[in-house]
């Protein structure tokens, strides 16, 4: 398959080593000052995008104006989100979207919402979600954060809304946002009452989990039209 890389940094040079390691030829990368009239779309059968929320919107046009199927892991532009999906099926393109890529943050998902499940019943404790990012992330809350907190809250009914960090108003819930060194990433959903607290954690090690997941993306949606999420990736894989 070939691939195009759009954004260079450190993720995007993980995704060019897993890609090639899968047998992936990367058939270009658009990086910072990089126009994408070079860009022959014929030869490309997927791109893959990570960059920043101030571009990401103009990096989808790009794309979707060549036809050329896109994944894209950049956070921070959801507010936008309803307008691409209707673009994206509307004019018939190729799109894949998740706030991460990684396989074990999606389990982490599916382990957030099976325990608020079981924690709605409790009234003595109250939930909270903190991420833990390096120093040069953009965008905050993280858009797993984001995820996550919406994962809770949908089943979770004693509280409605979340607010990042906000300290003693019960009426939300807190997101809280730390920014420090170089860490890859790190999710902790809480549960504290008076008498102990409850927490799971996931820390990511290195970017190759999200890199693995993205490539994986892009072989799911070469071939594929419409608008697509890590649901229907992960429903794919484990079909």
């Amino acid at each position: 398959m070939n691939i195009l890389i759009i954004g260079y940094g450190k993720m995007g040079r993980q995704i060019e080593l897993t890609a090639s390691e899968r047998g992936h030829n990367i058939a270009g990368i658009i990086d910072i000052n990089d126009k994408f009239d070079k860009v022959d779309p014929k030869t490309i059968d997927v791109a893959i995008e990570f960059t920043q929320p101030s571009v990401a919107l103009g990096n989808f046009d790009e794309c979707f104006k060549r036809n050329i199927p896109l994944v894209s892991g950049t956070t921070g532009w959801y507010n936008e989100l309803d307008f691409v999906k209707r673009r994206v099926i509307s004019e018939n393109l190729s799109f894949l979207y998740s706030s991460n890529f990684a396989v074990g943050v999606y389990l982490f998902r599916q382990l957030n919402v099976y325990l608020a499940k079981m924690m709605n019943k409790y009234s003595d404790y109250t939930p909270s979600v903190t991420e833990i990012h390096h120093i040069h992330k953009k965008d905050s809350p993280s858009g797993t954060a984001i995820t996550l907190a919406n994962d809770l809250l949908a089943n979770y009914n004693r509280i409605s809304e979340w607010e990042k960090d906000i300290q003693g108003d019960e009426s939300y819930m807190p997101v809280n946002s730390v920014r420090k060194g170089e860490e890859f990433g790190t999710h902790i959903i809480s549960y504290d009452s008076d008498c102990d607290i409850i927490e799971i954690k996931h820390k990511a090690l290195s970017r190759k989990g999200l890199a693995l997941g993205a490539v994986l993306g892009a072989e799911f949606l070469k071939g594929r039209k419409g608008f697509f999420t890590m649901e229907d990736l992960m429903n794919d894989i484990n079909k």
